[in-house]
């Protein structure tokens, strides 16, 4: 690991890249060729398809169709290292980071570290209302979600049943509404027939969002779409509804009550903390404004992508959103910049930079079996269309083949058979119940 970050030795610099999601990987690969040593540093050691996130929280999909090892994915770039690693600080000055046990020196440096789920300053909500952006977020979820249905077929209590079989998602953007209609899908299809003393039929699935429409970086039309949708599934649709409380027994909007069983937090995100360390300022979220080249301003060798990053698109002076094309735009295109910088014979030679320009490749949201909205290209499209689109852009976005034909097996049996594959509760299996269901006295009709 030191020797990788020595740059004493060699003569080509060394591009040190945080975060193997999208923007670190597009950067990493689109400097395959170019004359530089590449160090991938990431916590985690594989890469994560967070769009399809929702879908492991909602047993859908196992956790290994939506990750693949980094390793594995650029196994074949000779010029690249791997370390399972976490970078705890960045010295700008020193151009030196530092990681437990160590520190070490880059000539490049790209930031890709991304985000996690913000509560505005009410971190201890995150215990009874997990968000979701990691692996281990969406199998406590997911044990959350199937232990509710367990917990309600042996519960006794009528009350306690209903709270048990009540949802509540927090956040009306992307993740919000497709989480929301995930669970009231499973409920309706997926279960019915598993359980004797409940109908799952009866799940009430709330979706609150703080603002006055769903998806509000989507078209109006879109939101109202979406909204109908949802609503059509017997989902709950709240607007206007801010959360000012949290706890076991569910939430509170003002002065208003909402008893339930089971609270999923999407209503905020803000960049990783790396972040605070660099000692420059930051926006509201906690991302690194950078220059028109993505830079971090007086420091030209520093490059901040994807979620980490705030920048307003020179053409349209809208900020550039956090999706995943935009992360993926943004790290081939400093990626092209080093390379250009390091192929010239000096630094005086090497090119102008460019200001970063995002070209906007559409957005989609899925609600449910043949229910999404999407906007490509300038036009709306809507129902079953809108969901073969999403199907088809998320499939081609998934890495490695195995991960793309495991994923269509598994919608393919999903909507055919109305059937979810991965319904295993880990962790922790206690069953919460207030009053228990004695279904051992053989008189239950079984």
């Amino acid at each position: 690991m030191q020797r990788c970050f020595d740059t004493d030795d060699t003569r080509r610099p060394l591009v040190l890249i945080v975060g193997g999601g999208f923007g670190g990987l597009s950067a990493a690969k689109r400097l395959k060729r170019a004359p530089v040593r590449i160090y991938l540093a990431d916590q985690q050691n594989y890469h994560l398809f967070q769009p399809l996130l929702y879908q492991v929280a909602t047993a859908a999909l196992s956790p290994a169709e939506i990750a693949q090892p980094i390793r594995q994915i650029l196994r074949g770039q000779r010029n690249l290292r791997v370390g399972m690693r976490q970078i705890t600080g960045v010295d700008l000055d020193r151009r030196v980071v530092t990681f437990p046990g160590g520190e070490g020196r880059y000539d490049y440096l790209v930031l890709a570290c991304g985000a996690t789920h913000s509560y505005f300053g009410n971190e201890h909500w995150q215990r009874k209302a997990p968000g979701l952006k990691t692996i281990d977020d969406a199998l406590e979820i997911r044990r959350r979600i199937l232990l509710a249905f367990e917990a309600a077929e042996q519960e006794e209590d009528e009350a306690a049943r209903r709270a048990r079989l009540t949802f509540i998602v927090v956040g009306g953007g992307p993740t919000g509404v497709e989480m929301a209609g995930a669970i009231r899908q499973i409920a309706a299809e997926a279960l019915p027939r598993d359980f004797h003393h409940i109908s799952t039929h009866t799940t009430r699935v709330i979706l609150l969002e703080a603002g006055p429409r769903l998806l509000p970086m989507m078209h109006p039309q879109s939101s109202q779409r979406a909204q109908r949708d949802l609503q059509a599934m017997d989902v709950e649709v709240r607007l206007d509804s801010r959360v000012t409380d949290v706890d076991t027994h569910g939430v509170m909007i003002g002065d208003e009550r909402l008893a339930a069983g089971n609270v999923i937090w999407a209503a905020g995100v803000k960049a990783a903390p790396l972040a605070q360390t660099l000692g420059v300022p930051l926006d509201a979220a906690g991302r690194v404004p950078v220059a028109p080249d993505l830079s971090i301003p007086g420091y030209p060798q520093v490059f901040v992508i994807g979620d980490l990053a705030a920048v307003n698109d020179p053409d349209t002076a809208e900020p550039v959103p956090g999706l995943a094309p935009a992360a993926m735009q943004m790290g081939r295109f400093v990626a092209d910049i080093i390379s250009r910088e390091t192929k010239a014979p000096n630094p005086a030679a090497a090119p102008a930079r460019p200001a970063f320009r995002y070209r906007d490749k559409g957005r989609m949201a899925t609600i449910g079996r043949a229910r999404a909205v999407a906007e490509i290209a300038g036009r709306r499209f809507g129902g079953l269309l809108a969901w073969l689109l999403w199907s088809a852009v998320h499939v081609a976005f998934l890495v490695g083949f195995r991960n793309k034909l495991f994923v269509l097996l598994n919608w393919l049996w999903h909507h055919t058979f109305f059937a979810s594959g991965a319904r295993l509760i880990t962790g922790a299996q206690q069953v919460p119940v207030k009053r228990l269901r004695n279904d051992l006295n053989g008189d239950d009709g079984v």
